[in-house]
């Protein structure tokens, strides 16, 4: 269907003029009604952040998103889009996408006025009705709201107090538009200022002009709580015309943020065909995250945001399929080994209180890694520490037996599969316990490497970190061995 060029061929459609928050809300009720999918690749917030949104449009409000970093929150104001109508018309030439039926500029107005019917329109689609601003302390009134333009001025031979001199700012350019504001606190005060008597009166004021633009914009702001920033906050009186203020969160399970994990992470389709990562690995990626967001050494306020968990598995596929090139071999199963390759994905995402700079951001992200090997391993072994004698038999004599015997087991990073394998199944009883205890498939060798980190991490043998591998050994060993230097 050829859509009108004119506004008399627009007024002969059926077309009829609408709110932008109308147009968000009767988009909608239709797709609620169909139970299509609204908010398409968003994982976790169904039952919360989501129903919340779908409300906030349904009361056709403005909404503030809250919430730490890498919670989705700007995904989620862009996908606000997809309920917008995917054409509509505008007084062609126009800078304020003016609605031909409803005009608010005055190039518009005096248009329509003087060319009637035959005002020529043209159609905008959705996607150019997205207008999204960072907010930063050197934005000022002039970016957001507009200022004189002595050059237009000059053009047009007009004196300053002519309205046609105003060059419009970010916000009076996203009329009939969606206008996003992220990290809001961080806008100076009187910047916020500004913003009040658009939410509320609709119109604007520029070094002395107050013109009366009924401007139509659905705001989406988003920020971090107050209380979690000293950045800056929103000052009350915007706040307070921000009509819904919805709380983002971080993933509740492991099970979620790993299914995040594996839509965003970008893998080449050769690193797919290469490297196989397994179940217990891709579930460490993300204990190691959650590890993170309650540890003391790491910054709260700042939170941990779910990129790492993304950068941190496309760091350990690199560093298999890394191994796997220098080895000249077809492809490789992920190891714990591999973790040391993610170090540069957590150091560089996690923001450290003063205890943590202390001990320093490598042997944090350590930290955090072994955090989260002992939680898991608690998931598959029994607890070395609750295991009393006489009361249990002990599943891990036979590996204790082996180190204490003077046995070392040398991981090197780069180890091919073969010299990987032959050096787990060196170690006596370790491929017998992991039998028993793990019944996962095809991951015999991941869950025996599991068992021997575990048990470092509960000092029940020593591993040692090389700056190319993993030495595993006896404890008490590795305390002579530190006597000994004590002597010397």
């Amino acid at each position: 269907m050829e859509l009108p060029q004119t506004l008399g061929e627009l007024k002969q459609t059926s077309y009829k003029s609408k709110t932008i928050k109308e147009e968000l809300r009767d988009n909608l009720v239709k797709k609620l009604i169909n139970k299509e999918t609204i908010f398409e690749n968003i994982i976790g917030f169904e039952d919360t952040v989501l129903p919340d949104i779908e409300r906030a449009v349904l009361a056709r409000h403005n909404i503030l998103l809250l919430g730490l970093r890498g919670q989705a929150k700007t995904r989620i104001a862009r996908l606000l889009v997809g309920l917008l109508n995917e054409y509509i018309p505008v007084v062609k030439g126009s800078e304020l996408n003016d609605d031909p039926l409803q005009p608010i500029s005055r190039f518009a107005i005096d248009k329509i006025k003087n060319e009637g019917d035959d005002t020529p329109i043209e159609w905008v689609h959705r996607s150019e009705r997205y207008v999204e601003k960072l907010a930063t302390p050197d934005v000022s009134v002039a970016d957001l709201v507009g200022d004189v333009d002595p050059i237009k001025a000059a053009n047009l031979k007009l004196p300053y107090s002519d309205e046609r001199v105003i060059h419009f700012g970010l916000i009076p350019r996203a009329h009939r538009a969606i206008f996003v504001i992220n990290e809001l606190p961080d806008l100076q005060a009187r910047i916020q200022v500004a913003l009040f008597n658009m939410l509320q009166e609709g119109d604007i004021q520029i070094r002395g002009f107050k013109l009366r633009l009924p401007l139509d914009i659905q705001f989406v702001f988003t920020a971090n709580p107050e209380d979690y920033t000293n950045r800056g906050s929103i000052i009350t009186p915007l706040k307070d015309r921000i009509e819904s203020q919805i709380l983002t969160h971080y993933p509740k399970t492991v099970e979620i943020s790993r299914k995040i994990t594996q839509q965003e992470a970008e893998l080449l389709p050769d690193q797919q065909s290469k490297v196989v990562v397994p179940e217990i690995l891709e579930n460490l990626i993300e204990e190691i995250a959650f590890e993170a967001r309650v540890s003391e050494l790491i910054d709260e306020k700042s939170g941990v945001s779910a990129r790492m968990s993304i950068s941190a598995y496309e760091m350990l596929v690199a560093t298999a399929e890394r191994r796997c090139l220098i080895n000249s071999e077809a492809s490789t199963v992920a190891r714990f080994t591999d973790l040391w390759g993610i170090i540069p994905a957590i150091t560089g995402k996690v923001e450290l209180v003063y205890e943590g700079e202390q001990e320093g951001p490598y042997m944090v992200a350590l930290a955090l890694i072994n955090g989260a090997i002992q939680r898991m391993f608690l998931d598959y072994f029994p607890d070395p520490e609750k295991l009393k004698k006489g009361q249990e038999k002990d599943p891990y004599g036979t590996i204790k037996s082996f180190f204490a015997g003077g046995n070392t087991i040398e991981m090197f990073n780069d180890d091919s599969n073969e010299k990987y394998e032959k050096a787990l199944l060196k170690v006596a009883g370790l491929k017998k316990v992991t039998e028993k205890l793990v019944h996962t498939e095809n991951q015999l060798l991941t869950s025996m490497e599991l068992l021997l980190n575990g048990l470092a991490t509960f000092n029940v043998i020593n591993k040692d970190m090389l700056e190319s591998g993993i030495t595993y050994r006896d404890l008490l060993a590795n305390m002579l061995d530190d006597t000994d230097l004590l002597d010397d």
